[in-house]
């Protein structure tokens, strides 16, 4: 069973492009890259069509991440839809992201940080106004919330796999 994730916050150049080089890292290691999609949105207009935030590609590549690929593009409600998980960074989005989306739709939004392990918040903090060291905390979350979204997913779509004959 295929899965399609999409990360979403209001400017969509720093957290959802970082959880998406978090997350691309732990599928493409499992070898799940034909059964998980993985996208990232903004839920305003202020950045569509530019790359992530430098400061969130530096951080990135110095954990193995290579995320300057993505361009950041704004959230639809075609994306409601077409996608199984929708995992808001703040509670300001995923408020947004009800707002937007049709009430049968609403089981699939939450906060990210619901599938953290080691860290209590709910939301994950945005770095855009802080220096270096703001990024490599939200990596540190980010890492931590995607790992335990992973062993989630990930026992989903292999638990649907044909199973090969030894």
């Amino acid at each position: 069973m295929d899965t399609k994730i999409l990360f979403v916050s209001m400017g969509g150049i720093c957290r959802p492009p970082s959880a998406v080089g978090v997350l691309r890292h732990l599928v493409q290691e499992a070898g799940l890259q034909d059964h998980i999609k993985i996208d990232c949105a903004a839920t305003h207009d202020y950045h569509i069509g530019e790359p992530p935030d430098g400061r969130a590609q530096f951080v990135s590549r110095k954990h193995g991440y290579d995320i300057s690929d993505i361009r950041t593009r704004l959230i639809t409600l075609e994306d409601i839809k077409e996608f199984d998980l929708i995992l808001a960074m703040s509670w300001e989005t995923l408020s947004f992201l009800q707002q937007m989306a049709p009430r049968k739709e609403y089981h699939k939004l939450m906060l990210l940080m619901r599938y953290a392990n080691d860290y209590e918040e709910a939301t994950v903090p945005d770095p855009y106004y802080g220096g270096v060291d703001a990024f490599f905390k939200m990596l540190d979350y980010l890492e931590d919330a995607c790992q335990g979204m992973f062993e989630v997913i990930s026992k989903r779509v292999t638990q649907y796999q044909p199973l090969s004959s030894s």
